[in-house]
């Protein structure tokens, strides 16, 4: 009986483990070519493209993963001419925005520097954007979450954003 009742705990303290298991795995992630540290919730991919965003040239860098149906992104890229970051910054805001389908309407400001865009993907599944637009020095960043708004949970938002820092 005693042996049955050790059982019984252990079997139920490993359940709660699994149960208590992390779905985001936050880790520390760094821009591979340019100067910043976010926390990712799982392993990352990079890749990097050229691009050309109100007749400038660019290559933007992006570090991204996905995780409980919500992708994580970070792009990045360097302006030679600081005097058009500003330019390129919200040139990425407005692509980000088109390509969820958003309008004024169903974008809102959420702070200096962030948004929330509810729109549709081009398979007309219902989707909700969280970003973030930032220029620091020359660099150009955009710090993006997609997923389904029931998915978008505050806390996971908050701990993202807040984590970019750039270096």
């Amino acid at each position: 009986m005693k042996f049955a009742i050790h059982r019984v705990v252990l079997l139920s303290g490993l359940m709660l483990c699994a149960a208590c298991s992390p779905k985001f795995d936050w880790r520390d992630t760094r821009g591979s070519d340019a100067p910043y540290s976010i926390l990712m919730p799982g392993k990352t991919a990079g890749d990097s493209k050229d691009l050309q965003l109100e007749g400038i040239h660019l290559k933007m860098g992006m570090q991204a993963t996905e995780v409980g149906g919500i992708s994580f992104a970070v792009g990045s890229t360097k302006v030679g001419d600081t005097g058009q970051t500003g330019l390129v910054m919200e040139a990425m805001k407005k692509g980000m925005i088109r390509n969820v389908q958003g309008t004024p309407e169903t974008t809102k400001i959420t702070g200096p520097d962030m948004l929330e865009v509810r729109g549709k993907l081009h398979n007309g599944q219902a989707i909700m954007m969280v970003g973030r637009f930032l220029v620091r020095g020359p660099w150009v960043y955009q710090i993006v979450m997609l997923g389904q708004e029931k998915d978008m949970k505050q806390d996971v938002i908050d701990t993202y954003m807040t984590s970019f820092k750039a270096n």
